[in-house]
C-alpha cells in the first residue's frame, strides 16, 4: 500500500517531457565565447597541456572563426603567441600597429564580420618577464600607473583594428576609466569593455602561459601575480573590485576562473544587473580532458555539467575552451 506524502517532488521529474518543461537553466551556443590562439606560422601547432587546441595560422583562424559562427557561436577571445624576438621588459610589441592580434582582428572582422570579437588587453604575451604590465625600477613588481599608460594604447589599437569589446585582463587599479577614456577621446565610444574584474592568483593558468608562451622556462622562479591578482581566499574583495570596475565605466564584468569560484559569480549576480561573463580556464578545461583520458570520468557528460554549473551561477556567457565541440553536439541532439 503507497505511504501518503503530500509532496512528492519526483513527480516533477518523471518523464523527459517535464523535466525539460521545468527545467531552470538554459545553455545555447550563444552563451559560449571561443579562445583562440594565433601564431604567426603556416601551420597549426597542438598546445600540449590542452588536448584538442592548437595555436593557428592567420588563415586556420579565419576558418575557425567561420565555423564557430556556423554553430551559432557568437564571439571568440583573441590571444597572439608572440616570437621570442619580439619580446622585451617593457612588451613595445604590443603597441606596434602591425602587431599579429592587430592583424588577427582585422581578418576576423572582416571575413567573419557578425562575429563578436574580445581583444585581451595585457602586456604579458609581449614581455620577457611574462607579467601583465611594467616593472618598477628595482623590478620586485609591476608598476600600477605606468602600465595604464601602455593598456590605454593598446586599447585604442584595438578598437580601430574592429574590436567590438577590449577586455583588459591585467587587474590593475584604474585601468576600466583610463581606457574608457581613451577610447572616447579617439572617438571610439561604441566600443565596449569587458572587463575581467574578478581574476584570482589561480593555480590554473600554466597550460595558457604554455599556449602564448609566457611560462616559466625550466629553473626560473615561479611566476607570482600576487601583488595583483586576487587572493582565492578573498570573497569580499572580488565584489569589491567588480562593482569598482562597473562604476569606471565597464559594460561587462568577469569572474576567472569559473568553476572553481561559482560563490563569486552568484555574489556579482546578486549585486548588480551588469552583464557577467566567467573564464573556464585552461587549467578546468586541461583537468577535465586529463581526467577523462585516464578514464576517470565520462568527457562529454563532465563537461557539460561544468558549463551548466557556471550559468546556474548568474554567468551570461561562458569563455571555454569546449565552445566548438559543445556547439557541435548541441546541433548533432
Amino acid at each position: 500500500m503507497p505511504i501518503s506524502i503530500p509532496v512528492r517532488l519526483r513527480r516533477l521529474r518523471q518523464t523527459e517531457a517535464v523535466r525539460a518543461m521545468l527545467n531552470e537553466t538554459a545553455l545555447t551556443p550563444a552563451n559560449l565565447v571561443a579562445p583562440l590562439f594565433v601564431h604567426d606560422s603556416p601551420k597549426a601547432e597542438p598546445v600540449g597541456s590542452m588536448p584538442g587546441v592548437e595555436r593557428v595560422s592567420l588563415d586556420g583562424l579565419v576558418e575557425k572563426a567561420r565555423r564557430l559562427h556556423e554553430l551559432g557561436v557568437k564571439g571568440v577571445a583573441l590571444f597572439a603567441k608572440i616570437p621570442d624576438d619580439k619580446k622585451s621588459s617593457g612588451g613595445e610589441e604590443a603597441l606596434n600597429p602591425h602587431t599579429l592580434a592587430l592583424r588577427a582582428i582585422r581578418r576576423i572582422k572582416a571575413d567573419v564580420p557578425g562575429l563578436v570579437i574580445f581583444a585581451d588587453i595585457a602586456l604579458d604575451p609581449y614581455t620577457t618577464h611574462g607579467h601583465d604590465g611594467v616593472l618598477t625600477g628595482d623590478r620586485a613588481d609591476v608598476d600600477n600607473d605606468a602600465t595604464l599608460e601602455v593598456l590605454a594604447k593598446m586599447a585604442v589599437l584595438s578598437a580601430a583594428a574592429g574590436a567590438d569589446f577590449v577586455a583588459p585582463s591585467d587587474m590593475m587599479d584604474g585601468r576600466v576609466a583610463v581606457i574608457r577614456e581613451a577610447l572616447d577621446e579617439a572617438g571610439h565610444t561604441r566600443t565596449g569593455i569587458l572587463a575581467y574584474s574578478a581574476k584570482f592568483a589561480s593555480a590554473a593558468y600554466g597550460p595558457f602561459r604554455d599556449a602564448v608562451g609566457s611560462s616559466r622556462k625550466p629553473g626560473e622562479k615561479s611566476l607570482s601575480k600576487a601583488t595583483y591578482q586576487l587572493n582565492p581566499g578573498n570573497r569580499r574583495e572580488a565584489l569589491r573590485e567588480a562593482l569598482a570596475d562597473e562604476a569606471e565605466g565597464a559594460d561587462m564584468l568577469m569572474v576567472k576562473p569559473a568553476g572553481d569560484y561559482l560563490d563569486i559569480i552568484r555574489d556579482l549576480r546578486e549585486a548588480t544587473d551588469a552583464p557577467i561573463a566567467a573564464y573556464q580556464v585552461s587549467g578546468e578545461y586541461a583537468r577535465l580532458q586529463a581526467a577523462a583520458r585516464l578514464g576517470w570520468l565520462d568527457l562529454r557528460a563532465a563537461r557539460d555539467e561544468s558549463l551548466l554549473a557556471i550559468r546556474r551561477a548568474g554567468a551570461d556567457f561562458i569563455l571555454t575552451y569546449f565552445a566548438e565541440a559543445w556547439a557541435s553536439d548541441y546541433h548533432a541532439r
